[in-house]
């Protein structure tokens, strides 16, 4: 797997988040660095260079240059700084996949959340929606990003579907809601929703009270991995779903900000907890 994302010295965001449980999984990964911050922007301060453009499709045509992309399955790209990273990603996608024709681009829309609204300079909102979603074979938007992609608001089941096939009229041929909030849904409760050919599965865990910055990063490898791995998209999202609940609670138990991947790396292959994963379409 080529994975394109950031990178931080300090915590587990981006590549920092999802190289070790794509590991931990027996993936062999590839990360490409846009960013390498001293950590992530959510302390308000931090130092580091984001790396330019043409430095990255540098990096991306040394991989190339060692006759490498054959051998790449997926693509993975997460947090865009600009649009030129965008053009970037876009152009290692069409260079995998002349290589391997079977590979597929995993995008995970990074724009931002409810709480938050969105966190990102104004064109890359513009850049997802007209350039970046209609060349993916996968996207991994949370509820808010969804929306924001296909200028819908979701807040039930029925609606988010809808705005889910909204979303694959754009290009993707599979739908991963990282985090439902529907009104419907029962109290204390947060869910996934997949969706890829005609079937749609929900997948729902207790909201566990923390902001664990990166968790949307690690959400997006791992449901790409077992969905490479299995082929089936209710399995990968079961997966996903029981490690994701692993990976927070150790995180909150543990009293700390950043994710604790390595101390939670059993999650990642064998979780404690397994999820039902009901067939809702």
């Amino acid at each position: 797997m080529l994975s394109i994302q950031s990178s931080v010295a300090y915590g587990h965001v981006g590549n920092s988040a999802a190289v070790f449980p794509l590991q931990r999984l027996g993936v062999e990964v590839w990360p490409v660095y846009t960013v390498h911050f001293s950590n992530h922007t959510g302390y308000g301060a931090w130092r580091g260079p984001m790396l330019a453009a043409e430095d990255v499709r540098e990096v991306i045509t040394g991989v190339e240059e060692r006759d490498a992309m054959p051998e790449i399955d997926a693509v993975l790209s997460g947090y865009q700084g600009g649009t030129q990273i965008g053009d970037v990603i876009l152009d290692a996608v069409a260079r995998v996949k002349a290589a391997n024709p079977s590979a597929i681009y995993a995008c995970d829309p990074v724009m931002g959340n409810i709480k938050s609204g969105c966190f990102v300079h104004p064109d890359i909102p513009i850049l997802l929606r007209e350039k970046v979603v209609p060349k993916a074979d996968l996207i991994t938007p949370n509820q808010f990003e969804l929306g924001f992609l296909t200028e819908t608001e979701p807040n039930d089941l029925e609606s988010t579907l809808a705005s889910v096939e909204r979303a694959r009229e754009m290009g993707p041929s599979t739908v991963l809601v990282t985090s439902v909030l529907r009104d419907d849904r029962p109290e204390g409760t947060i869910e996934m929703l997949a969706v890829h050919g005609d079937g749609a599965w929900i997948v729902q865990t207790p909201h566990l009270p923390i902001k664990a910055n990166g968790s949307g990063d690690v959400t997006a490898a791992l449901f790409t991995a077992h969905l490479l791995q299995t082929g089936d998209a209710s399995l990968a999202l079961g997966r996903t779903a029981s490690s994701m609940f692993d990976l927070i609670e150790t995180t909150l138990n543990s009293g700390r900000r950043e994710l604790q991947v390595v101390q939670s790396q059993e999650a990642f292959a064998h979780p404690r907890m397994q999820f039902e994963v009901t067939q809702v379409r």
